[in-house]
């Protein structure tokens, strides 16, 4: 595993998942009592296993129920008996029940962290991020340099609805892991999201965009 952040309260951990379904995984863990949230669970059932062994999983949080996200979930499901979580409007396609179905602005508690509900459709119907203080775990909406992936025009105004609402609200200082390849931080995006939006675009526009080449 990779240590994104670390200070006295909280350590973000990056996992190998493995596999050929390659999407980033995160365990955040609460410093002061050793508890962790796993958010999504991608990847080789035993890879994830072997790095998540010894560790105190209080949630299994899904940012969406994307194949490339959900891969070893009903394995850590069964093996770490944690209870799953993600959206309602996701449910349909995880291989296993939500035992919380979450909702905008909802909170989950993990030790001393406290974890925020962002509902971000767009990329799916349930896409939701998580903000644990600076911090924002947001699956397939924001990556560096633009928006996750989305099938339709209609798609992409939801999406981008969602970012200018609730994402670009937050403080620039907010760090961004999303789920595949690296981290950001929200100040950038809010400036490249301003040139994207300073000249008209076509309005078909939808599938992979980059804010400044789009």
């Amino acid at each position: 595993m990779e240590i994104m952040v670390e200070d006295k309260d909280i350590r973000i951990e990056k996992l190998d998942p493995g596999g050929s379904q390659w999407a980033n995984s995160y365990l955040v863990t609460c410093l002061k009592t050793g508890d962790s949230v796993l958010i999504d669970a991608p990847g080789n059932l035993q890879k994830m296993l072997s790095q998540l062994k010894d560790k105190k999983i209080k949630y299994i949080l899904m940012t969406h129920n994307h194949s490339d996200h959900i891969g070893a979930l009903k394995g850590l499901k069964e093996t770490l008996k944690a209870p799953v979580a993600g959206h309602e409007l996701d449910a349909a396609r995880f291989p296993v029940p939500l035992e919380i179905k979450l909702n905008d602005g909802d909170k989950l508690v993990c030790g001393n962290l406290e974890f925020r509900v962002i509902h971000n459709p767009g990329h799916t119907r349930g896409s939701i991020s998580f903000l644990v203080g600076k911090y924002l775990l947001d699956g397939d909406t924001l990556f560096p340099h633009g928006p996750g992936h989305t099938m339709t025009p209609a798609n992409f105004l939801q999406e981008l609805k969602s970012l200018q609402e609730k994402i670009f609200t937050l403080s620039d200082d907010t760090h961004v892991f999303p789920g595949h390849g690296d981290p950001t931080v929200l100040g950038k995006e809010k400036e490249e999201f301003k040139i994207f939006s300073s000249h008209p675009h076509r309005q078909d526009l939808c599938g992979d965009v980059l804010w400044l080449e789009s």
